[in-house]
């Protein structure tokens, strides 16, 4: 009989197209993947994969099974999702996917509030910035920054929030060397992956063209609260920091619209549903933080 368990990371080496893409997406290390295949090939009799200086590549058969284990995996989560839609208990696992800032700047008060009420709900908060896929039960509940509602798939249930601002901040003690005349430019703080974004612009400050880069938002928001230079940020982000001002004669810029999503049977649940309510509330008392409203111009 074959194990579903090898399946999965067949199916996982295949998307991924390497065996180290695979036990990455499955948080396991590479040896795993590496038996579990040998298992299923051992079963089926067949080799799954040709090994390429490029990757790993599906054979004739591999591509054979490729098409039932999908449809093995498709099976798999319709049944799962329906079971899980008529569970009204309130005790059990909740998975919630967000950004990372989201995560760490605004919501985790509110999270730590929903778990201190309802201590038998397991919550996991998965934060990154890999769009979570709901339909294969990746998590129960999304949380994202949408800008083309267009983009949503059509399976998945939609609580449109708050529009999502962000603007360009620098240190309190940077604007006050500026407005004391220091004569140096200032440096602009990039993410090294994103670089300055196309909106910006400096505003009434001098900027040189030499920046600082950063390889993550965290570090991103302490370079410039050290008075590195000035950045981009969500409102929710900067306009919260006591340390941090909006640079003068700079224009907000919308990110997009939050979205709290769920999908299908799932978004039924006693536990899913209570989260939802909870936090679309807490969501809504944001609105005026997260379009940059909640202060007056410095």
């Amino acid at each position: 009989m074959i194990d579903w368990d090898d399946v999965r990371y067949f199916l996982a080496a295949a998307r991924g197209g390497s065996l180290r893409a695979a036990a990455k997406r499955l948080g396991v290390n590479h040896a795993t993947v590496l038996r579990r295949i040998a298992q299923l090939e051992e079963r089926l009799g067949a080799q799954m994969f040709e090994k390429l200086p490029s990757g790993y590549r599906l054979t004739a058969a591999g591509e054979e099974v490729l098409q039932l284990a999908e449809q093995m995996e498709a099976s798999s989560h319709q049944l799962e999702t329906r079971v899980f839609g008529r569970d009204q208990s309130v005790r059990g696992l909740l998975r919630v996917t967000l950004a990372p800032t989201l995560a760490t700047h605004l919501l985790m008060p509110d999270f730590a509030d929903f778990a201190r009420l309802h201590p038998d709900i397991e919550m996991e908060i998965v934060s990154s910035g890999e769009l979570a896929n709901l339909t294969n039960r990746e998590a129960d509940v999304a949380i994202r920054v949408v800008y083309d509602r267009k983009t949503l798939p059509l399976n998945l249930h939609g609580l449109k929030g708050s529009d999502i601002f962000g603007g360009i901040y620098m240190s309190r003690d940077l604007l006050a060397a500026w407005r004391a005349g220091a004569p140096d430019p200032i440096r602009w703080i990039v993410i090294s992956i994103h670089g300055i974004p196309d909106w910006v612009r400096d505003g009434e400050v001098r900027t040189t063209g030499v920046p600082f880069r950063t390889t993550d938002g965290e570090a991103q928001i302490v370079a410039v609260r050290q008075g590195l230079g000035i950045t981009t940020l969500p409102c929710f982000v900067g306009d919260a920091d006591p340390h941090l001002v909006r640079v003068p004669g700079t224009d907000l810029h919308m990110y997009g619209t939050l979205w709290l999503l769920t999908q299908g049977e799932t978004r039924k649940t006693k536990r899913v549903r209570l989260f939802t309510e909870f936090v679309s509330g807490r969501l809504a008392a944001y609105a005026p933080l997260l379009t940059g409203l909640s202060i007056s111009r410095d």
